[in-house]
């Protein structure tokens, strides 16, 4: 059995590779009705999801990031772009994954304010309290989040929202921020950070952010810098994404980019200036 389901699991080439079942059949050789049930299986477990469009590789077997190859190239393409980000804002940079409810730092770029924040490379922290879980967590289907995570979140600051119905709220407005996510004080005291998704075909794959202390980071400014950055990045990894999207749910989300001007008008305006 383990054998077949290995056998289903290598049929998809990649991780954006989407089967119907008469291929999924053709490909492994096996009875369409085995593959059927294998199939079934395999989805119950989220080694696969199963969508109109038919089977494509679930969290389990993505770690929705990637396994570690996956998650170099991540780290490679996003690489010159975090740096980029720090020099301009002076912020700590967080490069991030989804693992199951929580989420695991690919990178982490910073200054001496870095040195005051736990998060580490191959840390581990809840998606629900951080802003680059909680950026992630919004392009997931809702069914999928409400079995990602837990009955009961754990609330790391008298901010974190531990409550499922609140959280749900607070993915929808991040969906119509168009994927900015903000969290303020809800991970860790004192500290706030702006945070966007890099996305694929088949939804988001990981997620940047800028972390600053909340008495003087200025989210609103920064964020246009963030959403940027993830876009390029998503860029970079899915070159085929422009076309796909067209054909899926996400083309009725019209997507905002920030000219090179307003980036510096944001970046060089006075800490008394007014949000645009």
């Amino acid at each position: 059995m383990i054998g077949r389901m290995t056998l289903i699991i290598d049929a998809f080439e990649s991780r954006s590779a989407r089967l119907t079942l008469e291929e999924v059949a053709h490909r492994t050789r096996l009875p369409r009705s085995t593959a059927h049930r294998i199939l079934d299986q395999l989805v119950g477990c989220q080694w696969l999801d199963h969508t109109s469009y038919g089977y494509r590789l679930g969290p389990r077997a993505l770690g929705l990031g990637g396994q570690d190859g996956s998650r170099g190239e991540i780290r490679e393409a996003a690489a010159p772009l975090l740096h980029e980000l720090h020099l301009r804002t002076g912020m700590v940079v967080h490069l991030a994954v989804l693992e199951g409810a929580e989420v695991v730092y690919l990178d982490k770029i910073g200054g001496r304010f870095a040195s005051g924040l736990p998060s580490r490379v191959g840390g581990h922290a809840p998606a629900h309290a951080t802003g680059v879980g909680k950026a992630i967590l919004a392009w997931l289907e809702p069914e999928l989040v409400d079995t990602l995570l837990p009955e009961v979140l754990f609330r790391r600051t008298e901010r974190t929202i531990a409550d499922l119905p609140a959280l749900r709220q607070e993915l929808d407005r991040i969906r119509r921020r168009h994927g900015l996510a903000f969290d303020r004080g809800e991970a860790l005291p004192g500290v706030s950070c702006a945070a966007a998704p890099l996305r694929g075909p088949d939804g988001p794959v990981a997620a940047i952010s800028l972390s600053g202390d909340e008495r003087t980071a200025r989210l609103e400014r920064v964020a246009p810098l963030v959403a940027n950055a993830a876009r390029e990045v998503s860029r970079s990894l899915f070159p085929e994404r422009e076309t796909v999207r067209r054909n899926s749910r996400e083309a009725q989300i019209p997507e905002r980019t920030w000219s090179p001007e307003l980036m510096d008008r944001l970046t060089s305006a006075g800490r008394d200036g007014e949000w645009i």
